[in-house]
């Protein structure tokens, strides 16, 4: 299994989520994330019949990084009240195409889904179904015609870095769907590195911390592991 583990115990299971795998299955029958763990821990411990694994959040298919899944139902009611709570810090690495404006910043639109293209929309705030979308970003370092950035998520709607990014001018890098297609054949370059919420049952606080491929085109033209450092 091409999964990596982070943490595992009675209760929880950290994974990093490779590039392109589906979270749960879907229409494309490609393997998923989920189907891949339950696998892996009905051999690891020779359990028979099924095997719960609780889906606590999600990633979209392109992105990659943390994520921590419930090994019990218990802990998947608990951890889905304390993400609905705000219990959960996401934080992600991001790289764009261009430069934000400002070193730092707060974006905050509102956003609405077009259910038949799955493509998301900055839409003005009175409009129907619209959601209001907030994220916080810092410039970490910056390349020819391409930018490392720090992203936190204070909401959590679909495709919400990619868009509410591309609607400041600085799409992500790969990214065809919302403007970043000067990078085209690339992964998504968006990866979730740190996850950070409340343990369910031993209420430790408790933090993940992933690194995307360094050695890849675009994380190989900055200095992550450095920036990370700093950033703990």
């Amino acid at each position: 299994m091409d999964i990596p583990i982070l943490f595992e115990d009675n209760h929880i299971l950290v994974a990093s989520k490779p590039f392109n795998l589906p979270v749960q299955a879907d229409s494309s029958g490609d393997e998923d994330m989920l189907t891949m763990l339950k696998k892996y821990l009905k051999e690891k411990y020779e359990k028979p019949g099924n095997v719960y694994l609780g889906l606590v959040h999600r990633l979209d298919r392109p992105t990659g990084g943390v994520m921590v899944f419930a090994k019990t139902s218990k802990a998947a009611a608990r951890m889905s009240q304390g993400l609905r709570e705000g219990d959960f810090e996401k934080r992600y690495l991001a790289v764009t195409v261009g430069a934000p404006q400002d070193e730092s910043g707060i974006l905050v639109h509102y956003l609405k889904k077009n259910a038949v293209t799955n493509t998301v929309y900055v839409v003005p705030p009175a409009t129907e179904e619209a959601k209001r979308a907030e994220l916080s970003y810092r410039v970490l370092e910056k390349g020819f015609r391409i930018s490392l950035l720090d992203v936190g998520l204070v909401t959590g709607r679909a495709h919400q870095i990619r868009v509410q990014l591309s609607h400041i001018k600085c799409p992500i890098f790969g990214d065809v769907r919302y403007g970043g297609d000067i990078a085209k054949g690339y992964n998504l370059a968006l990866f979730a590195y740190r996850l950070e919420f409340i343990h369910p049952v031993t209420k430790d606080r408790m933090v993940f911390i992933a690194y995307p491929p360094v050695e890849l085109e675009p994380w190989k033209r900055f200095d992550i592991e450095r920036h990370l450092l700093l950033i703990k």
